[in-house]
This record gives C-alpha cells, sequence and structure tokens, in this order.
C-alpha cells in the first residue's frame, strides 16, 4: 500500500506497513509500538537485530494471515565488516575480544573471497541471536556464558558484492551488499569472512534493504508514522 493510500480504516481491516527500524529498537518493540498506538491487530514478517535498522514488513488485520508468505522472501542488506577485530556477538553488542593485524590481506582476495560465498551452503547461527535452543532463544544462554550446540542450517547466498574497502592501519572496513535466503544471518557472514581469511571479523553497521520487491525507500519512519498517526501521551515516550 501506498503511503499516500494509508489509512486507520486501511490498517484495521488489513493491509502491509512497511517500516524503517531505527537502531535499537527490537522488531517487537516496533510492532507493539503501533499495535498499542492505533489499536490494531499486527505482525511482522522476520526480524531485526536491535543494532540493525531497515526493512521490517508489517502485516495489520486480516493480513496477518498472509505473514509466512512474507517470511519466506529474499533480504537484502547493505552494512560494513570490521576485518581484523572481533567480538563475542559478532556486531557491537559486546566489547572487543580479539585484534588480528590485517593489513597484508588484499583487496583481491577479499573480493574472490565475496564471489566464493555465492550459492547454496550451511551455516551455523550465533551464540547471540534469536535462534531457539530446548526452546530457550540462543542469546540468553550466551549471556549466562552457556555453551549451547547451534544446529547448521541451510541457507543461499545470491549475490555479495564488495562496494568499498577502507584501510585503517591494522584493519580494514569492508562495505558490502548481499542478497540472501530467509534466515541468513549477516553477523555469521562477518564471522566466516575472518575465519576464512585466517583472521577475525565482526559487523558494525547493518542495514536492510530490500525484502522481495518491497524497497526501504518506500517505507515509513517512526516520525513519519506518528505524523500520520498521532500516538496517545501513554505511549510517546520508548525506552
Amino acid at each position: 500500500m501506498n503511503k499516500e493510500e494509508l489509512t486507520l480504516d486501511a490498517l484495521k481491516d488489513g493491509s502491509i506497513l512497511l517500516i524503517d527500524k531505527p537502531i535499537k529498537w527490537t522488531s517487537f518493540d516496533v510492532v507493539n509500538y503501533i499495535r498499542k498506538s492505533i489499536n490494531v491487530k499486527l505482525g511482522h514478517a522476520g526480524t531485526l537485530d536491535p543494532l540493525a535498522t531497515g526493512l521490517l514488513i508489517l502485516c495489520s488485520g486480516k493480513m496477518t494471515k498472509q505473514i509466512d508468505n512474507y517470511q519466506g522472501l529474499d533480504k537484502e542488506y547493505t552494512g560494513t565488516i570490521v576485518l581484523g577485530q572481533t567480538t563475542p556477538s559478532f556486531d557491537l553488542e559486546t566489547e572487543l575480544s580479539e585484534t588480528i593485524n590485517s593489513s597484508n590481506i588484499s583487496n583481491e582476495e577479499i573480493i574472490e573471497l565475496a564471489h566464493n560465498f555465492i550459492g547454496l551452503q550451511n551455516q551455523i547461527a550465533p551464540i547471540y541471536s534469536a535462534k531457539k535452543i530446548d526452546g530457550e532463544r540462543a542469546y540468553l544462554k550466551a549471556r549466562r556464558g552457556e555453551n549451547a550446540e547451534i544446529k547448521a542450517r541451510e541457507i543461499n547466498i545470491i549475490e555479495f558484492e564488495i562496494t568499498c574497502i577502507e584501510r585503517k592501519e591494522a584493519l580494514l572496513n569492508i562495505n558490502f551488499r548481499v542478497l540472501c535466503s530467509k534466515g541468513t544471518y549477516i553477523r555469521a557472514i562477518a564471522r566466516d569472512f575472518g575465519l576464512k581469511l585466517n583472521n577475525v571479523a565482526y559487523l558494525t553497521n547493518l542495514v536492510r534493504t530490500k525484502i522481495g520487491n518491497f524497497n526501504l525507500d518506500d517505507a515509513l519512519t517512526l516520525d513519519e508514522f506518528k505524523r500520520l498517526f498521532p500516538v496517545p501521551e501513554k505511549y510517546k515516550s520508548h525506552n
């Protein structure tokens, strides 16, 4: 549905709402905020990590029955991998834990490796993830310092493009665009990218730009949503 056609009646009846998720909000935070603010049945079709931003597909009213159809769509992301350092969560949720000089790795090696990632493969999700292990989210176990076995899952990386490589002394900032299947963890790609170069890596920036044919450019920011649908006073603050 176009932004211009978005009305409260349409949302209550059943429609698709595209939202640009802000950093540090969980996907559930966004759903809960909008659901409470306009009192409509709502669900999301695919989570984003709190430190990631970008496109969320929300389904309202009778369209919530179609959520599974949108969850299975391919997704496009842009982001930055830091090569030469890492964290336990492979993003900025946790503190830096290891540094290895990466200045000897050439741009050609990085571009070739990205090309070699393309295709079907088995991927192990990060322990700091929403993956369920024995009915509990893996990140809860990780935060308690527990070890947990996560089974590999088949994913498909359709496109992996290196858009820029910046050298900062012993570190490399690798900007990328990736198109991948449902269930792909971009933090795991960052982790494996470092390992395949006999180094370490983590993700510092991630934006979901597309889901299927849905584009981030067509999404509403929460500020735009608030202007269209004024939020009751009790929901105006978010912690």
